[in-house]
């Protein structure tokens, strides 16, 4: 009540103040007309390579969800996500979660203790631009990316003198959203403030698939209606940015991060003690620091970059115990920071000929303690990586990417990570590009991997592998419209792949896997336009994914030997169509994911596979602008056919829910 209280005291407070203040920006939530401009797609310094951009208008509309919601409904990452507010990791091309490299303005924000990233505590409120670098397309940012890499970046506006806005969302499970931005400057220094909360009760009704009661009458197995008890999350934080800019030469930035969230972890379904038996908790305090420098000069760039993160992670798992209460079984408290600095220069010159350099230095640190079993470790890494590029352009219709990257861990060199890649025009008129790139990888496991008690496994060997990739990319320009598809065949060999499983010593431990096989197919296509007096944006993707496990068949079993990945779906796909007229705004997306085995065997005879589903979502949106101020609001219903769903086993989804945005912007 006291959060709800504060809420709307500053709402009415930014409101007296918003309504004479000058500067208007443009609506989250119509689609804005569409200026259909030439933008080229053949450019040298990406040659071969495969990336998708989330468009700034997807980036506002999901502005009240986390990445991993934008990332699930607008991309072919897959989420594996263990229920609204819990734990969200990737798996890019059939990968594992820490085979995707996740970026902050270039600094890396993978965990050095779990190798992996939690999408589910980054809020798309902090994100200005989202890039995805698919396979190995992100040896140019980091190695390690076997499935690719997903970078997020903050920008300032040199135009802006004074502006803001301030976002208040109601929803279903007693959901608020509350977002506050205010940006200041001119076109030497600009500031950027934001201020976020979210909390829910997350207090939602599944069918519970995971008991089942016998109908005394009929015989037949009923399963119960429950509901997700011990579920909320709450989560705040603080992103500001400042950029100067002293002259053309010269530009510096400094940006400070910082979010703490809390959340209870519900039992899984199977289980059918009472509901006050145990509890389940974790809570999240981040601290990102981040400086960057850079100068220009003619056709160079010398570029300066330095940062520090840190994460106090604590979790408590309570059992209760008859006549004493709640007893703790788990109570571990981890520390990690990660101090990181780059230095990197580039050069093109007049003859279509460009370089690049850069030189990374990094340094990671872990301390992890378990209370109750006195158990953990302390861990540190440090890791030297040398970068070169060199590209070409010939004569207008070839490019040409060499890439060579070679990391030093710990004091151990690893082998050199090539790149070549090539883009060949096709056709001029409406650009036609055929593109490929052959390249080798490199993942180091994690000092959760090595030193993990009990079960960490000092004898791990690093992943490798080979990647090889082929696509098509066209972009027409008609009259009030455009279209771009793209096409892409990939196929990645990675041998000594890391996995978890469980041991006969009684816990989980990890292990090298000889080889496992991971290609696919990938599909986009958009469109965007007007059509008469209505303004249009249709996108759609398709992936292919076949990720399968290749090892020794006298150790894995033939069970296991040449299945598919736990957790891959084979076939997946979203189309989103957005429509706006005259301030109104409505737009529909859908997603729709195969079946996925929980199983190495891959037996369908079991009732524990996930099958497939299909997602579906609606939002309806008007826009006002009274005065100088711009007010929007917006109806989103998510799960519209309350499709009954799981993305994890035994961690159910919610059904049909709504949310209501209201923004008012400066």
């Amino acid at each position: 009540m006291m959060n709800r209280k504060i809420s709307l005291i500053i709402f009415l407070t930014f409101l007296s103040t918003a309504v004479f203040t000058q500067g208007i920006r443009d609506s989250v939530f119509r689609v804005p007309p569409v200026t259909v401009t030439t933008v080229t797609i053949f450019d040298k310094e990406e040659a071969g390579m495969k990336e998708s951009v989330v468009d700034s208008v997807t980036i506002l509309e999901k502005i009240n969800l986390s990445l991993s919601d934008l990332l699930s409904e607008n991309t072919p990452v897959f989420i594996k996500d263990h229920g609204r507010g819990s734990l969200a990791t990737a798996s890019f091309r059939g990968t594992a979660p820490s085979h995707t490299q996740v970026s902050w303005n270039g600094i890396n924000i993978n965990s050095p203790m779990a190798g992996m990233v939690d999408f589910s505590l980054i809020p798309v409120y902090i994100i200005d631009e989202l890039k995805i670098m698919h396979g190995t397309a992100s040896i140019a940012d980091r190695s390690g990316g076997l499935g690719g890499s997903i970078n997020i970046s903050n920008r300032p506006d040199w135009n802006n003198r004074l502006s803001g806005r301030y976002m208040q969302g109601l929803g279903s499970y007693t959901s608020f959203d509350e977002f506050l931005q205010l940006n200041a400057g001119n076109s030497k220094i600009q500031s950027k403030t934001r201020l976020y909360h979210n909390y829910s009760k997350n207090d939602y009704t599944f069918i519970n698939r995971g008991i089942g009661n016998i109908d005394p009458q009929t015989g037949q197995i009923v399963n119960p209606v429950d509901t997700n008890n011990n579920a909320a999350y709450r989560k705040y934080g603080l992103l500001q940015e400042v950029y100067f800019r002293p002259g053309n030469r010269d530009f510096l930035s400094v940006k400070y991060w910082g979010q703490h969230a809390s959340r209870t972890i519900p039992r899984v379904t199977s289980y059918e003690g009472p509901d006050n038996s145990n509890l389940n908790s974790q809570s999240d305090t981040d601290h990102r620091l981040l400086a960057d420098w850079q100068h220009f000069d003619g056709g160079s760039k010398l570029e300066l970059r330095t940062g520090y993160t840190f994460k106090q992670l604590n979790y408590t798992f309570k059992n209760i115990v008859h006549g004493i209460g709640l007893l703790p079984v788990i109570q571990s408290a981890s520390r990690q920071s990660s101090f990181m600095n780059k230095a990197g220069y580039s050069l093109e010159t007049d003859n279509k000929l460009s370089f690049k350099a850069s030189l990374d230095v990094n340094f990671y640190s872990v301390n992890t303690r378990d209370s109750v079993n006195n158990s953990g470790y302390r861990g540190q890494r440090s890791e030297f990586s040398v970068f070169f590029a060199l590209q070409k352009e010939i004569a207008g219709l070839l490019n040409l990417n060499m890439m060579l990257r070679r990391d030093v861990i710990d004091k151990n060199f690893s082998p050199f990570i090539p790149y070549l890649g090539f883009d060949l025009r096709l056709l001029q008129k409406h650009e036609l590009i055929l593109k490929g790139n052959i390249a080798g990888n490199y993942h180091h496991p994690s000092l959760n991997d090595l030193y993990w008690e009990p079960g960490g496994n000092p004898g791990l060997q690093p992943e490798r592998g080979y990647s090889y990739e082929l696509g098509l990319e066209y972009r027409a320009l008609i009259p009030r419209h455009q279209i771009r598809a793209e096409l892409t065949a990939y196929r990645s060999d990675i041998a000594n792949w890391i996995i978890w499983i469980p041991s006969y010593k009684g816990y989980w431990e990890p292990l090298n896997i000889k080889r496992v096989l991971s290609k696919g197919l990938e599909v986009n296509i958009s469109s965007a336009g007007k059509m008469g007096i209505i303004s249009y944006n249709i996108s759609g993707s398709y992936a292919c994914t076949s990720s399968l496990n290749y090892g020794e068949s006298h150790i894995w079993g033939d069970e296991s030997y040449g299945r598919q990945l736990v957790y891959v779906p084979l076939h997946s796909g979203n189309l989103v169509i957005k429509l706006s007229y005259k301030g109104f705004s409505l737009g529909w997306q859908h997603n729709s994911y195969s079946e996925r085995y929980t199983t190495s065997s891959n037996d369908i005879s079991r009732r524990d596979r996930l099958y497939p589903y299909f997602m579906n979502n609606l939002s309806a949106g008007k826009e006002l602008k009274i005065g100088n101020v711009m007010l929007s609001g917006e109806l989103k219903i998510y799960n519209i056919f309350d499709e009954d769903y799981r993305s994890v086993l035994y961690r159910p989804m919610p059904g049909r829910n709504y949310m209501l945005i209201i923004m008012i912007k400066f």
